[in-house]
């Protein structure tokens, strides 16, 4: 079976096609999660960024009560940098301790009012609001239509006064969750594509493929002959619709070659049936033409005796159509067996030189035989019969002056045998005809010969398991080449 190239093999493409499709929609998948977590916080409350700013601010106030001489820039420094989420302590005179990488805001008001409860810390009336936008102007709000979050503001409060203020900017941003989550959902889509592609693989084209493979199967099988070749019909899909289809095909093309080959094999045997009976009465036709042709019988009148004459050799005429009509008729159906014995190439030759000397001779044509030293296994009645009707056939075709030369020669196991002549030629849209039955290339000479000459010819040949061609230029020569196996003992039937 020839090899489909990888661009041509559908499975390729429609595999390589829902790769790519996947693949596409996992990097669209990841960048719109990232997106949507950038624009909505992540998913995650807003309290839970007032709690953490809350809780820093509690931690700063703790730490100076143990130690009202703590160096409150350098300890924000340590602490900031061990955060897991970014955050700003701003003091009064506007300088502020930062994250590498984080914005620090600018014109800050610090919280105002502060009361004390039961003489505890100071504690603010309630959160401070969070930043306004410029009058005027509605509160930004996200692709969701949600107000968006912007950042949150817990003071430090030290001996009844706001010593910094923790800000904590919104938790995540479109950049920061790439950053963050970038990795992981890279890994996670590229782990998810290969086991995506290995499971389509698995389940959806290789079967795909190994079905559609059968039916190619089937019809490449059927193509070359098995009428009995059939696809797998398994499934409702298209694949089984394609393949019942072909089968359904196959079905019909088979019944129909069995009753072409039956309609052939009794049109066979009526046509043997029919030349066997013919012999009968065309050899009484014969034999009465031959008597009447007597001098004792012979008429009178000279129409009469014309009449015999054209009777006795029309009826000679068509007792050799219905011999080679029999012949041809018992090769095609196999009723003749090849008696095989060891064939000199040369007495072959001489024998059929033999047989048309006289009538070479009186039409002026030369007949040419070289020694060849060759012998084959054959049958040699049935392979004198090739060379007669071969040089017959040249014979008759061949104009005064002309020459017929009989060579052979071997060739890689099998014999050559060939029968040149030297006369009009056969034109090219003839050649692959001459070997048809009653098959004629010149009309002018349809009186003379039976038209089945040639067609006993490639019979008588390929029942010896060999070939018959023909090759012309026309008015220069006409070769007509018989290959044999040298040992055709094999085709015995």
């Amino acid at each position: 079976m020839a090899t489909r190239s990888f661009a041509r093999s559908l499975y390729w493409r429609i595999g390589l096609g829902f790769i790519l499709f996947l693949a596409i929609t996992l990097v669209l998948q990841v960048l719109l999660f990232i997106w949507v977590a950038g624009e909505s916080e992540g998913g995650m409350p807003e309290r839970m960024g007032r709690d953490f700013a809350e809780l820093m601010a509690s931690e700063f106030e703790s730490a100076l009560a143990r130690d009202p001489e703590l160096d409150l820039r350098a300890y924000a420094q340590q602490r900031i940098s061990e955060l897991h989420r970014p955050a700003v302590i701003v003091f009064p005179d506007g300088s502020a301790v930062a994250p590498p990488g984080t914005p620090v805001p600018r014109n800050i008001r610090f919280p105002g009012p502060f009361r004390r409860r039961g003489g505890g810390p100071l504690e603010r009336k309630g959160p401070p609001p969070p930043p306004r936008p410029p009058d005027g102007e509605p509160p930004p709000r996200t692709p969701f239509g949600q107000p968006r979050r912007g950042p949150v503001i817990a003071p430090i409060q030290h001996d009844d006064r706001v010593v910094a203020v923790v800000w904590v900017p919104p938790l995540t941003g479109v950049r920061r969750i790439a950053e963050t989550l970038g990795t992981p959902l890279v890994l996670g889509a590229i782990l998810l594509l290969i086991g995506g592609t290995a499971v389509a693989a698995l389940v959806i084209f290789r079967p795909a493929q190994a079905r559609l493979r059968a039916v190619e199967d089937a019809a490449r099988r059927f193509g070359e002959g098995d009428l009995s070749a059939r696809a797998p019909e398994i499934g409702g899909d298209e694949v089984a619709a394609v393949a019942t289809a072909f089968n359904r095909m196959a079905g019909d093309l088979a019944a129909r070659q069995a009753q072409l080959i039956e309609a052939d094999r009794a049109r066979r045997q009526l046509l043997a049936d029919v030349s066997h009976e013919l012999m009968t009465p065309l050899t009484a036709i014969r034999g009465y033409a031959e008597t009447l042709a007597l001098p004792q019988f012979t008429p009178e009148s000279k129409e009469g005796q014309r009449a015999v004459k054209v009777i006795h050799e029309e009826g000679v005429r068509i007792e050799r159509l219905v011999k080679d009509l029999l012949d041809l008729a018992r090769f095609e159906a196999g009723g003749i067996s090849l008696a095989l014995e060891n064939v000199d190439v040369d007495e072959l030759f001489e024998r059929v030189s033999e047989r048309h000397a006289q009538a070479a001779h009186a039409k002026g044509v030369a007949i040419e035989i070289a020694p060849h030293d060759i012998r084959l296994v054959g049958d040699p009645h049935r392979l004198e019969q090739v060379m007669q009707n071969l040089a017959s056939n040249a014979l008759r075709h061949t104009p005064p002056g002309g020459s017929i030369r009989l060579g052979a020669s071997r060739e890689a196991g099998t014999v050559k045998l060939t029968v040149t002549d030297t006369g009009v030629g056969i034109p090219q849209q003839h050649l692959p005809h001459v070997f048809d039955r009653f098959y004629k290339a010149d009309q002018s000479r349809s009186k003379t010969g039976s038209g089945l000459g040639l067609s006993i010819v490639k019979a008588i040949v390929e029942r010896h398991g060999g070939s018959v061609s023909v090759r012309s230029r026309q008015g220069v020569e006409t070769t007509f080449e018989v290959v044999l196996p040298q040992q055709s003992g094999k085709h015995t039937l």
